[in-house]
């Protein structure tokens, strides 16, 4: 069975709030447009990586299927799954808990996934383990820096992991 890899768009993917001392020189510019101006820090190198990755991606993001409108070519990435947020979220703010884990958990429906987004937590990685059957990885990303060699190191290492591959 392929793990999942839910991908979040603002702060892995568009990276945003560095201060001047953690980069002086400020984003790198890529060029994009779109409907968002941190369209323009989309590293088009992250792509390629994505796709290297053993797993099966899937946006999980408030982007929803914008993201395949306005990220995955610029990625040239493929149309991807979208997981639509139930409405209001279950459980969302229950001890700190954050509102896209109950729905993550759901939409794997017990099969190994991975989660990149700036605003997992420790209660967030606890949730998970006391609801999920299969082993996950909730892997925080610094919304400033967004997604880095080591990230993708972290990931390709767990994803490649028996507990990924064989759940």
């Amino acid at each position: 069975m392929t793990a999942l890899l839910f991908l979040d768009v603002d702060g892995p993917l568009l990276p945003f709030g560095a201060t001047p001392q953690q980069l002086p020189d400020g984003y790198t510019d890529f060029g994009h447009t779109g409907p968002n101006p941190l369209m323009a820090r989309l590293d088009p190198g992250l792509g390629p990586r994505l796709k290297s990755l053993p797993c099966e991606l899937v946006w999980a993001t408030t982007w929803m299927s914008d993201a395949n409108e306005y990220i995955a070519p610029r990625l040239g990435l493929p149309q991807l799954p979208v997981v639509d947020w139930p409405d209001p979220p279950v459980e969302a703010g229950t001890r700190g808990l954050h509102w896209k884990t109950p729905g993550l958990v759901g939409w794997a429906a017990g099969r190994p996934f991975a989660w990149v987004d700036d605003e997992i937590t420790d209660i967030d990685r606890c949730w998970v383990e006391e609801h999920h059957p299969a082993p996950a990885l909730l892997h925080h990303v610094e919304a400033w820096r967004g997604l880095t060699r080591a990230d993708f190191d972290a990931l390709d290492a767990w994803l490649r992991s028996d507990a990924a591959r064989n759940g």
